[in-house]
């Protein structure tokens, strides 16, 4: 069985405080877009587990990719056989766009369907909270406002028809860990969703991101990214998550290949 574990993107993300836990408070509106993984499942006929990867080279040993931790994971609770994985990876690493975190929940999702397992969702989401903080978000997969570490999500009524997105990541690659050291709680809350997401030109000073500033700070092209997305004529342009991605909303897409030929650059419609 074969899924698409898609990307997402932040559209505005305030840290509004760090927990007794360790771990920050956000606000951030969630959504999805169509750049994706492949992700595929299969019986293991030999009793053999298996993992292989193709497309972007994955590291850190194969118990530490998150579509493993989520096998094992429904393996411990559901008692599953082994499988073989086969892992196509498209979305960049290091970009802010929750693509190990997709391919973990779309690999719960995909065990849920190729066991019959019934699960509902709610029970798929605890699964997906314990793997890490977006993992919640792709078993919906619909745009949200998500807080707390990320894992609370309430729906939006989102659609911005007639507009396109243009992604551009860099080489660079900003981990979680480090972002989240550098990043100052600005105990701002992003405003209410409803009011403003039909209209992206209402964005540019209402919806903040928060790790722009120290990311911007030790990487200047990444916010040389983001300014020039704007002279292209971008309605709004901001990091994705803890970054490295930028992405630009455009009511009609410039011709852009010139301006980003040695980084990686992903368009498509917004949902």
């Amino acid at each position: 069985m074969i899924v698409f574990p898609n990307a997402k993107i932040n559209i505005g993300l305030r840290v509004t405080e760090r927990r007794n836990d360790g771990f920050h408070n956000i606000e951030t509106i969630m959504v999805p877009v169509g750049l994706a993984d492949a992700l595929e499942l299969t019986p293991a006929s030999d009793g053999v587990f298996g993992f292989s990867s193709s497309g972007i080279p994955i590291d850190g040993p194969e118990e530490s990719n998150l579509c493993v931790r989520a096998f094992r994971l429904m393996q411990k609770q559901h008692n599953l056989p082994e499988i073989k994985i086969h892992l196509h990876k498209i979305i960049p690493t290091g970009a802010g766009l929750g693509g190990g975190s997709s391919d973990a929940a779309f690999t719960l999702k995909l065990l849920n369907r190729m066991f019959s397992l019934k699960l509902c969702n709610t029970e798929l989401v605890e699964m997906a909270s314990e793997l890490g903080s977006d993992c919640p978000f792709f078993i919906f997969n619909n745009p949200s406002v998500a807080s707390g570490r990320g894992e609370l999500l309430s729906p939006v009524n989102y659609r911005l028809n007639g507009f396109s997105i243009l992604l551009v990541k860099p080489e660079v690659a900003v981990t979680t860990a480090w972002a989240y050291s550098q990043v100052k709680p600005s105990g701002m809350h992003i405003p209410d969703a409803t009011d403003i997401l039909h209209d992206p030109a209402l964005w540019r000073d209402l919806l903040v991101n928060d790790f722009e500033e120290p990311v911007f700070r030790q990487w200047p092209e990444i916010s040389a990214i983001k300014k020039q997305l704007l002279e292209l004529g971008a309605v709004y342009a901001a990091m994705s998550g803890s970054g490295s991605a930028v992405y630009g909303i455009f009511k009609q897409l410039p011709d852009y290949q010139k301006h980003f030929q040695d980084k990686f650059v992903w368009s498509g419609k917004a949902c």
